[in-house]
């Protein structure tokens, strides 16, 4: 199926105690972003990259290819006030495609078999998610009151999440709701069910400082590049 893949690249670096753009910040020399722009497409050479980011870091991000000889393909879209907004302007540019992923530009160890089980899935069963089962104790309730619950029954969500294009259409002609905390629950709101597979643990989103540890360490070891994760 003819596939394309929109990165939503809007973060601002303020939980990485950081003046510039979570997105844009180096490891192993080079952004973030230019990462997982890199491990997609080596994923498949054909898969259409959709860039979409705030338009006061559109002329950073192409002064920053220039710098660092990128040569992806990829195109750029100005993104929204909100994600919901992003996708939406993303998905303006998708026509024609048969299977649609969304990814976070920040998830950059992404593996090769994450994204092989996530288009496979949505190609048979029109939505799929990656997940990780919960592998710590799991509670619910605030700091003054919680009560266990059973981990076996959480997943912990990440991207890319994949849909046949007609399902992400229609799901985002819907109003922007305030529960809509990634594209699967926009598709779940019109009635579409999401279906699981399995993630990889080093797929994580780079948030927080000790973050950027843990992704060069994961790179050091040359794995992401080979899709080894």
């Amino acid at each position: 199926m003819k596939s394309c893949c929109i990165v939503v690249a809007g973060g601002n670096g303020s939980r990485m105690n950081s003046t510039i753009p979570k997105q844009f910040i180096q490891i192993g020399g080079v952004p973030i972003l230019m990462h997982t722009l890199q491990q997609i497409h080596k994923f498949d050479l054909t898969i259409e990259l959709i860039l979409v980011l705030p338009a006061s870091e559109i002329a950073q991000w192409k002064d920053l290819c220039q710098n660092h000889e990128c040569l992806i393909p990829h195109k750029i879209v100005e993104g929204g006030e909100t994600r919901f907004d992003s996708v939406k302007n993303g998905l303006k540019h998708t026509k024609g495609f048969e299977l649609i992923a969304v990814h976070d530009g920040v998830r950059p160890l992404v593996s090769h078999q994450t994204l092989s089980n996530c288009f496979e899935k949505a190609a048979t069963s029109g939505t799929a998610i990656p997940v990780l089962p919960a592998h710590e104790s799991v509670r619910k309730g605030s700091l003054n009151h919680s009560t266990p619950v059973n981990r076996s029954e959480y997943f912990l969500v990440q991207t890319p999440q994949v849909f046949k294009a007609n399902i992400l259409y229609d799901a985002y002609n819907q109003p922007w709701k305030a529960k809509f905390t990634d594209d699967a629950s926009v598709v779940e709101q019109v009635g579409v069910a999401v279906h699981l597979v399995l993630g990889n643990r080093e797929n994580i989103k780079i948030t927080f400082p000790e973050d950027l540890i843990i992704a060069e360490a994961f790179l050091k070891l040359d794995l992401s590049i080979e899709g080894k994760l």
